[in-house]
């Protein structure tokens, strides 16, 4: 049912729509626009092959940039970041459609400055102006505009974001890797998208303040670096443009990181062989590496099949997409626990997944309201979720390939918006793809 339909009244501005990042009822900008930038690059790197799910991935993109472009460009100089209270949020267990708890508004400005908040949303409407050039041009031009007045906003007034709002952001979406990284994807998408030599030349002249020549291992709502190293490696593969090279060759230094018996191996894999981040929603990590390997084995490839130097190590491109379809196949079932990650999906998926729509009744099940204390019941219930929320990818298993399906251990049980949109890209691959050998 509808949830939201007043948010941001009371400060006299529409933000009605958008996403709640996983499974509460709070707006977060950062992952948000994340998650939009990545369901973007999937469109764009493998729309082609997403046959009779491409217009679906189209509105799913457009439903979060409907919402952005409000966010952006309502009020001058100001970007509205968040709607809800997470810390009233998260203290009940309720379903969105019955949420009573303060929908404050919080925004970014030039006085309480978010370069990373405002540069990551720069970056989803760049990459989805790419989306609809062709399908409704009008759309894409107007999201490209807005990109590149957000973009301007978080590199005149710097700083970030976990600075000026921070007990309402962190510790939920801190911006750990600071805004250095964002400026830089977020001038890149904007380069991508219009093509406009400025943003080349900001790269070149901010590049090294920014943190080009830094090794980013971890692509994720925090830290860019790895994906702007690849988005920009692009450039140089298919130009040699020289300005690019270095970014070429930090791709490079993070694809070595990830191939085990290469020198520059640095990953840590469990035993059933899923790349290991992190003990909290460690397939998000997953999603964005297989993202990854397979945009980058696709620029190899398209390219005269180039290879990755890894020391005496020559890695392929066809070694990339082995490394990501392990990763595809352990998330949807190939793994020692036979469990699909994937919800729906499978013989054996998890059932108790820390989501509120998906655990408590549903509306046409439960029409009276339940409190934000009520339905605390429902999260300690040892019964399945009521609602099978389909195609959710959860937090995974540990580091011992173990998995609690526990609505308590939110770290291993709870879905979000950007584990998933990097995967669409992934299964869009694979589904044109299929290997040859098993």
């Amino acid at each position: 049912g509808d949830s939201g339909l007043s948010d941001g009244s009371s400060y006299h501005v529409d933000l009605v729509g958008g996403y709640y990042d996983a499974g509460d009822n709070v707006k977060f900008g950062l992952p948000m626009a994340f998650t939009t930038t990545l369901l973007a690059w999937s469109v764009i790197e493998f729309g082609s092959s997403m046959q009779d799910q491409l217009e679906n991935a189209r509105a799913a993109i457009r439903w979060s940039t409907d919402y952005l472009l409000k966010a952006a460009t309502t009020t001058p100089d100001t970007l509205y970041v968040q709607v809800g209270e997470p810390n009233m949020d998260h203290r009940c267990w309720e379903r969105a459609e019955d949420m009573d708890t303060p929908r404050n508004v919080y925004k970014v400005s030039a006085t309480n400055p978010g370069s990373d908040v405002a540069a990551e949303t720069a970056a989803a409407l760049a990459a989805s102006s790419i989306v609809f050039r062709d399908s409704d041009p009008s759309y894409s031009s107007k999201l490209l505009q807005a990109a590149i007045k957000v973009f301007n906003f978080a590199d005149r007034y710097r700083g970030s974001y976990s600075d000026s709002l921070n007990s309402v952001v962190c510790p939920f979406y801190c911006s750990y890797s600071g805004y250095h990284d964002e400026l830089l994807w977020g001038a890149s998408w904007i380069y991508k998208a219009s093509g406009i030599n400025t943003y080349i030349q900001y790269i070149q002249s901010n590049g090294h303040i920014l943190g080009a020549d830094d090794d980013g291992y971890t692509f994720s709502w925090d830290d860019k670096r790895p994906g702007t190293k690849i988005l920009l490696s692009k450039e140089f593969l298919e130009e040699s443009s020289e300005e690019f090279q270095l970014y070429e060759a930090h791709a490079d230094n993070y694809i070595c990181s990830l191939m085990s018996g290469t020198p520059g191996f640095q990953a840590q894999y469990t035993r059933g062989g899923l790349l290991y981040k992190g003990s909290e929603s460690n397939l998000q990590y997953v999603t964005s590496t297989s993202f990854l390997l397979l945009t980058y084995a696709k620029y190899l490839n398209t390219n005269g099949g180039n290879v990755v130097r890894c020391g005496t190590s020559a890695v392929t491109g066809e070694n990339l997409v082995t490394l990501a379809k392990a990763q595809v196949d352990y998330i949807l079932g190939n793994n020692p626990t036979k469990m699909s990650y994937m919800v729906g999906f499978g013989e054996r998926y998890p059932k108790h997944i820390h989501h509120r729509g998906s655990s408590l009744p549903s509306i046409h099940a439960h029409t009276q309201h339940i409190s934000c204390n009520d339905g605390f019941q429902f999260f300690h219930s040892a019964s399945p979720n009521p609602n099978i929320l389909v195609g959710a990818i959860v937090g995974g298993p540990d580091n011992n390939d173990n998995f609690s399906d526990d609505r308590h251990n939110y770290q291993q049980s709870e879905p979000a918006t950007y584990i998933n949109a990097p995967f669409v890209g992934a299964l869009a691959y694979f589904s044109a793809n299929p290997p040859t050998t098993y």
